[in-house]
């Protein structure tokens, strides 16, 4: 049987945390006088309870490592007030709850010239980078012979949209129906996560407008199971062609995730697709 769950164990480390944020902080810092007689430096604790919203005796206690409980409101509050970065976040979070906190979503930011380097030595397979809202932010040349990515316009190359609104999509996800459901669930898992940005709620509401299929199934609130890392491509020039493919984050903070495919090895189509890939456009 494992042991409940305590705090007893980080209290005084969320205490010293606490106490050397605070210190760190001038009074200008926050909008507050600076003052001359400060016996020590940074904020004083009245003042950290005040800007965070609670009472001195309560942020007292806190900071001296009483087992009080805290919201997450408040740690958010604490937050700000104490100009934690993202890392700092969460480490408050795990020392006051043994939890990380709710990211908030970000559906917009740049990929680093080394993602780029990465997918450019895997050229025969087809990687790309989605935020949380799928817009296709960088691609290797292999995923644009597969998708078709850079015959879009920026504000429309999203993957999501290309997989409702594209024929060609359409015709290279085969079966289209049960595949496009379970990648609409795998989204539905991304827009809870940032449903209060209005670029990801843009998005739905334009593809509710324009496709009936995602209108109906997205309304339905059907949460299908996972796909299990299989694709199935229909590539004009060989066929049905089985991929494996998988997710992996390349950076927490701003939701960015390289997709990797890799046709399923031992199969005539795989090798087929590989030497499809170093044929030029045009000429095979």
């Amino acid at each position: 049987m494992s042991a409940p769950r305590t705090l007893d164990r980080t209290r005084a480390e969320l205490a010293e945390f606490l106490r050397s944020r605070r210190e760190r902080i001038t009074p200008e810092e926050v909008g507050l006088p600076a003052g001359s007689r400060r016996r020590t430096p940074g904020l004083r604790r009245e003042e950290v309870a005040a800007l965070a919203g609670v009472g001195l005796s309560w942020y007292t206690w806190l900071e001296q490592g009483r087992d009080i409980s805290v919201s997450s409101t408040f740690l958010d509050n604490l937050s700000r007030t104490l100009k934690l970065d993202a890392t700092e976040r969460r480490h408050l979070f795990l020392l006051a709850h043994q939890r990380l906190p709710a990211e908030p979503g970000r559906t917009w930011c740049v990929v680093s010239p080394l993602i780029h380097r990465l997918m450019a030595d895997i050229p025969s397979r087809p990687a790309y980078v989605l935020n949380l809202r799928w817009d296709v932010l960088a691609w290797n040349a292999a995923a644009d012979r597969v998708f078709g990515f850079s015959a879009h316009p920026a504000d429309r190359r999203n993957l999501l949209w290309m997989l409702f609104t594209t024929p060609a999509m359409r015709e290279l996800f085969n079966p289209w129906e049960e595949q496009a459901l379970q990648i609409l669930s795998s989204f539905r898992r991304d827009f809870v996560r940032a449903t209060q940005d209005p670029d990801i709620a843009a998005l739905v509401k334009d593809l509710e407008k324009v496709d009936p299929d995602f209108k109906a199934w997205w309304r339905q609130q059907d949460i299908h199971g996972p796909c299990q890392g299989i694709r199935h491509l229909h590539i004009e020039e060989i066929g049905q062609v089985v991929f494996e493919h998988t997710t992996l984050t390349i950076d927490e903070d701003r939701h960015l995730r390289l997709v990797y495919y890799a046709a399923k090895e031992g199969k005539p189509e795989s090798r087929l697709f590989e030497q499809w890939l170093q044929q030029e456009p045009g000429l095979e």
